[in-house]
């Protein structure tokens, strides 16, 4: 059995007809006989003299192949954004909104670390909807909880300094505005509003909030510090990606690409072989090792184990301390999406967003009590993670990532399991998982019982290392595949399986661009295409929402980042549409629809990231549109105008 992540191919046309067949086998059966089907229609009516009629239908065809009932948008980067005729976008909180009772009002001139620890943060990501009360299906009031990734520093402050160059204050207001937050809402007269001085509303930052150390790691001596001696307490999140929900009512938020905060020589600190494999070097994106010696590794050489985790907080439960979770492992999680397997275990599945690394899922050893929420409070402490290893004919096998089997063993310097899952990329190297193009959100489908992985790009695979599950070299729009456990649909399938079947679901890129080699539904038109898909989202009749992060090659390849949505069975299966556009430089976050299925809410990040746009000069106003305030990134609701389903 050829292992997909040891394939070597060379250059050559022969070398890309036989992956594009071996690619070919791996789209979905239903996918090929569609295009088939269409093809051949076509074909027929124009051989027929039939030619007007054949363009007739084949305007129609698209229409009625696609569940999806909205009038798809054109593609064009503006300045603000655009939704399907027939919804409205209103915008729920922006960076520095009040969250908090005590919250001043926002003064982009006059910011400080006690207003921004009291405010909404930056770069939202992550957007999770949960019902007042827990437990119900309330769809219009609730709690919104969010991410906030990074900062923008010369988009934040007068003088557009870069975060390597800024002064104590503005760190100080940089660790502030990371973290996460947690605010009620309701829907009034048709719009949801933010409960102000709700009791639930809150803050959670990069500065001040302390958080527990739970699992396997918890107390190791890798993980002390001259602050925490323990191991078992850390200050602070950063770099919260997107996230998850458990079953019991609480959010994951992610901690990804946490290397860039921490200045220093890893070659200077015990912890060399470990940092370099996760990208600390001597070079700081952030200026923040210049102020705190916890982010200086020469100086507090540990601090960086305490950050890359899966950090779960109970929302319902304001005065709760967060916790890092370290069973799932350490690696940038993109986030974490959970499923109740038939078996009553959970099922944790995530993506390690870097080039060239892995898919991962983590199966609790214990069982969701749906009667008793108490009950499930320690699931995601015990359990066993698994790393993907994918083959040509279509099988994907779960590795176990346990200390003492081969070859996570002390010849290898794992000492125990707490040193598998702080060190969790170097010990699926060594099982020999598949590199992959930037895992991204991985989502389970509970429709029909699949998971859809999105591989956002990698412009760095070379042609020696393409593979079945990773088809193209300098892949620049990316992918997605689609896992199927074995067992049947829906609640039928069994994600603690080791072993499942998988298929290419879509080949991003333009497909009237043979240089892109896209392989997707034959109707996506030149506004629906997919470039870079990052966040998943499914609806409640199973269709697939796509979020695209194409970063600086929204001004290359012309289109916008935003939400697009398909079938993933029947006619319309692969057949993109755009939904909403994203203003320029924007990357298009969240996904999350309220129960009921009439709100979207979408989180726009980093708006005006476009290259040479700065605080004096941004390349657009989004949302305020108002002299001397710069972009802010925001989370918008969209509802349909006839009280309908989004996507109806």
């Amino acid at each position: 059995m050829k292992d997909a992540s040891q394939s070597k191919v060379t250059a050559g046309h022969a070398t890309e007809k036989t992956m594009s067949e071996i690619v070919d086998a791996r789209l979905s059966r239903r996918t090929a006989l569609q295009a088939f089907f269409t093809a051949g229609l076509f074909g027929a009516l124009n051989s027929a003299g039939l030619g007007p009629l054949a363009r007739s239908a084949r305007a129609a065809s698209r229409e009625d192949q696609s569940t999806l009932g909205f009038t798809e948008i054109p593609s064009v980067r503006q300045q603000s954004h655009a939704v399907a005729p027939g919804y409205s976008v209103d915008v729920v909180i922006r960076w520095g909104d009040k969250v908090v009772g005590d919250a001043p009002e926002f003064d982009v001139y006059r910011q400080s670390q006690f207003a921004q620890e009291r405010q909404f943060g930056y770069n939202n990501d992550f957007v999770g909807y949960f019902p007042l009360p827990a437990g119900s299906s309330n769809s219009d009031h609730g709690l919104l909880c969010v991410n906030h990734e990074y900062t923008n520093s010369h988009l934040m402050f007068p003088g557009s300094p870069r975060s390597a160059a800024v002064t104590k204050d503005q760190a100080d207001i940089e660790l502030a505005a990371h973290g996460h937050t947690i605010i009620e809402i309701k829907k009034v007269r048709g719009k949801w509003t933010v409960v102000e001085d709700s009791p639930y509303n809150r803050r959670i930052t990069a500065h001040q909030t302390r958080m527990r150390i739970s699992g396997p790691a918890a107390g190791h001596a890798r993980l002390k510090t001259t602050a925490d001696p323990t191991g078992t307490y850390v200050i602070g999140t950063l770099n919260n990606c997107t996230g998850g929900r458990t079953p019991w009512g609480t959010v994951l938020f992610a901690e990804e690409n946490f290397n860039g905060y921490f200045g220093g020589d890893p070659d200077n600190t015990p912890e060399a072989r470990n940092y370099k494999r996760y990208g600390l070097s001597a070079k700081s994106r952030y200026s923040w090792s210049k102020y705190y010696d916890r982010f200086n590794i020469e100086k507090t050489p540990n601090e960086p184990n305490r950050f890359g985790w899966m950090v779960e907080f109970d929302p319902y439960t304001p005065n709760s301390t967060p916790v890092k979770r370290t069973a799932l492992g350490r690696f940038k999680h993109e986030g974490a999406t959970t499923i109740v397997n038939k078996d009553g275990r959970v099922v944790v599945y995530a993506g390690d967003d870097e080039a060239f690394d892995y898919l991962y899922k983590f199966i609790t050893h214990g069982r969701f009590d749906p009667n008793n929420r108490e009950s499930n409070r320690e699931l995601l402490d015990s359990g066993t993670l698994f790393v993907a290893k994918f083959y040509e004919n279509g099988e994907l096998n779960w590795l176990p990532l346990v200390w003492g089997a081969k070859p996570l063993t002390p010849e290898n310097g794992f000492d125990s399991q707490a040193d598998v899952l702080i060190e969790t990329r170097r010990a699926a190297d060594l099982l020999g998982a598949t590199p992959m193009d930037r895992p991204e959100e991985v989502e389970p489908n509970p429709v029909n019982g699949r998971v859809y992985a999105a591989f956002t790009n990698n412009t760095g695979r070379k042609p020696d290392q393409v593979d079945a599950a990773n088809p193209r070299a300098k892949n620049a729009h990316g992918h997605i595949l689609e896992l199927i456990p074995p067992g049947g649909r829906g609640s039928d399938a069994d994600h603690a399986a080791l072993k499942f079947r998988w298929e290419v679901f879509l080949l991003a890129g333009n497909p009237k661009d043979s240089s892109h080699h896209a392989k997707c539904h034959p109707a996506v038109t030149k506004d629906g295409w997919v470039s870079s898909p990052d966040n998943l989202a499914v609806d409640n009749r199973g269709r697939l929402w796509i979020s695209t992060d194409q970063g600086s090659s929204q001004a290359k390849n012309g289109i916008a980042d935003g939400m697009r949505a398909t079938d993933v069975d029947g006619p319309g299966r692969a057949l993109t549409k755009l939904f909403f556009a994203c203003p320029t430089g924007a990357e298009m976050c969240g996904p999350e629809f309220t129960p009921d299925n009439k709100t979207l809410f979408l989180a726009v990040q980093h708006p005006g990231e476009d290259e040479g746009s700065t605080f004096e000069k941004p390349s657009t106003g989004w949302p305020d549109f108002k002299s001397g305030m710069p972009p802010r990134p925001a989370v918008v609701a969209i509802t349909k105008n006839d009280g309908g389903e989004i996507g109806s």
